[in-house]
């Protein structure tokens, strides 16, 4: 057959999966940021893993970009509910320490 190609020795690009900043807005690739989740029980956290159940929102791995979402209750509107100050701390503390 004429114009047919064999796909199947063609190596596939995969994707990666772009998320948004609640910080700056900016569209970063999933894993250079840093992902905040309110779990079922309503306790927010980091997720190390980010395959954590719960509602997320992604942070750069920026100190300026937590001050901005701090700043702009952005966290909150995201998750939906009241982010502790220690857990804004917490997340400083990760930021600075990796």
């Amino acid at each position: 057959m004429i114009g047919f190609r064999n796909r199947g020795n063609m190596a596939q690009v995969r994707k990666q999966p772009l998320r948004k900043c609640a910080g700056c807005g900016l569209m970063k690739e999933k894993k250079e940021l840093v992902r905040i989740v309110k779990t079922e029980t309503g306790t927010v956290r980091i997720d190390q893993t980010g395959r954590l159940n719960g509602r997320g929102v992604y942070l750069c791995r920026d100190a300026g970009c937590l001050q901005k979402a701090r700043k702009s209750r952005a966290l909150e509107r995201s998750l939906k509910c009241a982010v502790p100050p220690d857990v804004y701390d917490e997340i400083g503390r990760q930021l600075d320490g990796g």
